[in-house]
């Protein structure tokens, strides 16, 4: 099959996409003319498979519209790094590929850039962020002298990042971050649950927009946390999914209604390729779907709250 090139500029606008085919997943702007796929692939989702496999998971993926690739070397103990790197090179020239780092301090990130840069098969990466920012002394380590910060703005000058961002997981910290650094972009939950529940994520949304920072969403089919004793039947969520397909369905079209260029679904491969078929036949929420959808909630304990 032919591959297409996925990084080809679009109209301005958040919400401006466009699809190849009926299958193909949409694109919207991220920034600077670069378009990214509505859906990102978590490379956690080859962690467990062989090679061969992985090699035909991505392909799959390329050949569906998906040109967001996100991995960390936390994922799989450093195997999702090592698997997503021979598969997707074949694609990197038109793959947009982000990474993060939990190190706070800049030799602890420099180290973590280059060992991930080699097992991604690599000379850059389009998107490098500081992974799970949660707390207020997350981001005075990052910003403080011989901190993160200062390896992300010296290896963009070397050409080794081409944008910097950053994952969330709190509010505050996550505004914080915003408002200390610039950032090109930010990775936080945007869910029902988290909107309805915990009051989570609109704040973080619009300090985003205001800044001019670029929205990427998490979570946009996790319910809610494992009770003890209970069967996983998805392991590698560390919450409850979404698994059902009809409120799937509403749940990924609540996160894609937001102003906001992508989301990452869990890293399971079963519910990866449903969100690659619900993306596929995007249509933004009405406001009664998206007030049924939020009521629906009621009662839900959320992940994460403000």
């Amino acid at each position: 099959m032919r591959r297409r090139n996925f990084l080809s500029s679009s109209l301005a606008g958040g919400l401006v996409f466009k699809a190849v085919a009926s299958t193909s997943i949409p694109k919207r702007a991220y920034r600077d003319g670069v378009t990214l796929s509505v859906i990102g692939f978590g490379g956690i989702v080859v962690v467990g498979h062989d090679q061969p496999d992985a090699n035909r998971i991505v392909a799959e993926s390329v050949d569906r519209g998906i040109n967001y690739f996100d991995v960390a070397p936390t994922y799989g103990d450093g195997e999702a790094e090592q698997k997503l790197g021979p598969a997707l090179e074949p694609f990197r020239k038109n793959a947009f590929l982000a990474c993060k780092t939990t190190e706070r301090t800049a030799d602890g990130a420099r180290r973590e850039l280059e060992q991930s840069l080699k097992r991604l098969r690599t000379d850059h990466f389009d998107l490098y962020q500081f992974h799970a920012v949660t707390t207020q002394d997350d981001v005075d380590k990052i910003l403080a002298p011989g901190g993160a910060a200062e390896l992300f703005l010296k290896a963009r000058k070397e050409g080794m990042i081409r944008y910097l961002g950053c994952s969330a997981h709190s509010v505050r910290a996550a505004i914080a971050l915003m408002d200390r650094f610039p950032l090109d972009s930010i990775l936080f939950p945007v869910n029902y649950v988290l909107y309805s529940q915990g009051s989570f994520g609109p704040q973080i949304l619009e300090h985003a927009r205001q800044k001019g920072v670029a929205r990427l969403a998490l979570k946009s089919l996790a319910k809610t946390r494992w009770v003890e004793g209970e069967k996983r039947d998805y392991p590698r969520c560390w919450y409850r999914p979404v698994a059902e397909p009809e409120l799937a369905k509403q749940a990924l079209r609540f996160t894609l209604s937001e102003d906001l260029t992508a989301a990452i679904p869990p890293g399971d491969l079963s519910l990866y390729r449903m969100a690659l078929d619900l993306a596929a036949g995007f249509k933004p929420l009405s406001q009664a779907e998206r007030d049924e959808l939020l009521a629906s909630a009621g009662g839900i304990e959320p992940l994460f709250r403000a």
